[in-house]
């Protein structure tokens, strides 16, 4: 049960006030003047302070800013005469829950204690929610002491504490969103909403309405108000990923919303100001979008103020042992599970592994092994099935000449031969290769390959 304290100089009043809240189930404390007060609000911390406005000493006010200067906790609620209703006004600018005027009647005294006490616990709530995101996000939590991981997070160190966009740039699964979510969560606006888009999930008829809201009435079906991710955000960061998947129209509108600072709802006829850091992040290689006209020049240059280059999981190998142990102590905490280690031969496996789906594919491999294992190691048994592709694929000659092994022809050449197997399916052609869907057909664009030979779902 909620802590309450009641402050007033007046000790008839302080007993029934008391008598009243204990009866309620309450904890009351009183003090006699704002000095005591704030002795009492300091020792017992309660969740709901009423106070007399007009004490001898320091008053109301005086005892509410003291403690307010002090940062002490608690949902401060007024109590005044009828003359002095416009001084508990005033005091609610200062951040004061609500007022109630003397003589105090008891059904709307409880009412408004029990409001202020789920507001102090919805508080309460909020710090708790703040302090494990940032324990989860903060730079020193994310695993990666390969050096490009650690030019990375230097960057990442040196922007967070400034209003700077940024472009985060790597294939799918090397965790875009815990970078931007790290930089949030360690800059100044980080008490602030931290609000996520993926470009790439949006019909292109709905984006204007999701990132700037509308009116009632703006299209047929808008029947309310609906606020976008914009105002959402307001204060804080708005992350958009796969950014370069946003249709050539918005991105002018992104541009304009970045030099403006503000933006209008569809229907709106007035401006909204707003203060929001935007963190984008893309799979694609944007100068290439760029001489295709399929992506703004300006707002590239507006986006790439700071840009960070994650590195794919086959680049920083030696990071693996260490994501490994991470993954494998978070599931065995979720699931319950007594897994203390990865034995030698499956960690070997997992070293020598290409990783087409990144982070995210180990992860999954990880959690996978965690579930299934019965023993207190994850062995090579509890992972192999998922390190292998479903169908061999034939073998495929090359010279090593004086000049060497031409890596993107290679590749090519593997992503052919998937395809011509799976005669011309995506979906299966990434299964021999054990990539996701999005992971090969990015590869499969990103080469150039001729996308007449490609069954996507749709087509099947």
């Amino acid at each position: 049960m909620s802590v309450i304290l009641v402050v007033d100089d007046e000790p008839l009043q302080r007993d029934i006030l008391k008598t009243i809240l204990d009866d309620e189930g309450y904890e009351t404390h009183t003090a006699s003047s704002g000095e005591d007060g704030l002795k009492v609000l300091k020792k017992y911390q309660p969740d709901v302070i009423l106070t007399d406005l007009k004490m001898e000493g320091m008053g109301g006010i005086g005892f509410i800013e003291a403690a307010k200067a002090e940062s002490l906790p608690g949902t401060f609620i007024v109590m005044t005469a009828h003359g002095t209703v416009s001084s508990a006004v005033d005091a609610m600018k200062k951040g004061v829950f609500d007022y109630l005027q003397k003589p105090l009647e008891k059904d709307h005294l409880l009412l408004t204690v029990k409001r202020a006490a789920e507001h102090t616990d919805l508080l309460k709530e909020n710090l708790q929610l703040q302090k494990e995101l940032y324990a989860r996000f903060r730079m020193e939590g994310i695993v990666g002491r390969s050096q490009k991981m650690q030019e990375a997070m230097a960057i990442m160190k040196k922007v967070a504490g400034s209003p700077a966009t940024v472009l985060i740039i790597g294939e799918s699964g090397t965790g875009k969103e815990l970078i931007a979510r790290a930089i949030h969560y360690n800059s100044p606006r980080r008490s602030r909403p931290f609000v996520a888009l993926n470009c790439a999930a949006i019909p292109e008829n709905l984006f204007e309405s999701e990132l700037f809201g509308y009116e009632p009435g703006a299209f047929t079906g808008a029947s309310a108000r609906k606020i976008g991710l914009f105002e959402a955000a307001n204060g804080g960061t708005l992350f958009l990923d796969e950014i370069g998947d946003m249709p050539v129209m918005m991105q002018s509108k992104l541009l304009r919303v970045l030099q403006d600072k503000e933006i209008r709802r569809l229907g709106g006829k007035e401006p909204i100001k707003i203060d929001v850091r935007i963190i984008t992040a893309t799979n694609k290689d944007l100068e290439k979008e760029l001489s295709r006209n399929s992506f703004r020049e300006a707002l590239y240059y507006r986006l790439k103020v700071v840009t960070i280059q994650l590195p794919p999981l086959r680049e920083r190998k030696e990071d693996i042992p260490e994501l490994v142990d991470f993954f494998r102590a978070k599931y065995s905490r979720e699931f319950g599970k007594r897994i203390r280690g990865v034995d030698q031969p499956a960690l070997k496996a997992l070293n020598a592994y290409s990783w087409p789906g990144n982070i995210r594919q180990l992860e999954s491999v990880i959690e996978r092994a965690v579930i299934l294992s019965d023993q207190e190691t994850i062995s090579l048994n509890d992972i192999k099935s998922e390190l292998r592709t479903s169908q061999p694929l034939e073998t495929f000659d090359f010279d090593l000449s004086e000049e060497g092994i031409n890596f993107e022809e290679l590749e090519k050449e593997l992503l052919r031969k998937a395809m011509a197997k799976s005669h011309g399916v995506v979906a299966k052609a990434a299964k021999l290769l054990g990539m996701s869907y999005k992971t090969f057909w990015y590869r499969w664009e990103k080469l150039n390959m001729d996308s007449t030979q490609a069954k996507k779902p749709s087509d099947e």
